[in-house]
């Protein structure tokens, strides 16, 4: 028997999103504790760390969005989101370790520079360059495809909530990360499959 698994999470949160998709594809009994952005002291409490997600499955209290994925893989296999074959599952861990190592990169120094009294106007712009380069690169990934590895995966509930602020925008969402997201990942013509790809993942459940 399922028991409910306990999702800390907060509003507009790409990692909280990653979650979610992986959760409601797994199609797990999900209890949401709202968090506030700005008293993260339950976090606190239930992990030892302020950020979230945080899952609480029984006792069991995984953070951080990528090993939430893996765990809930581990534990519950139904509805899978890695592949079985060892060589495509291993791509997909590689994968998922270059989004969050060195596609992540550009836009979080983006912020921390625009944070700065000073900001390096031309540092930002090299890094914008950087982020919007990557948009062909995703364009030509889809190639024949659906998905981003194929099937629906742990890499696109890892991509999506950050690749499709270039297509998708809350208005009620006004932090400044998103803006940058979508101000440097400009989808156009030239990206049919990146978009369609975006709204195809859009119309996924979230828990």
């Amino acid at each position: 028997m399922v028991r409910m698994i306990r999702f800390y999470r907060i509003p507009f949160s790409t990692n909280v999103e990653r979650v979610a998709l992986a959760l409601a594809h797994k199609r797990l009994p999900v209890e949401s504790v709202a968090i506030d952005p700005a008293d993260r002291s339950v976090v606190r409490a239930v992990s030892g760390q302020e950020l979230v997600p945080v899952i609480d499955d029984d006792g069991r209290v995984v953070a951080d969005s990528t090993e939430i994925v893996r765990y809930l893989e581990e534990r519950y296999p139904q509805n899978p989101l890695y592949p079985q074959d060892r060589a495509r599952r291993a791509e997909m861990l590689v994968f998922i370790e270059w989004f969050n190592r060195i596609w992540k990169v550009p836009p979080n120094e983006i912020e921390k520079e625009m944070g700065r009294p000073e900001p390096d106007e031309a540092r930002i712009a090299r890094l914008g360059a950087e982020l919007t380069a990557y948009v062909d690169l995703f364009e030509n990934m889809l190639s024949g495809r659906y998905y981003l590895m194929g099937e629906f995966s742990a890499a696109d509930c890892a991509a999506f909530p950050f690749l499709k602020y270039g297509v998708l925008h809350d208005p009620r969402d006004n932090e400044l990360f998103h803006q940058i997201l979508t101000q440097y990942q400009p989808m156009s013509d030239r990206h049919p499959r990146l978009t369609a790809w975006i709204h195809r993942v859009d119309r996924h459940p979230r828990a």
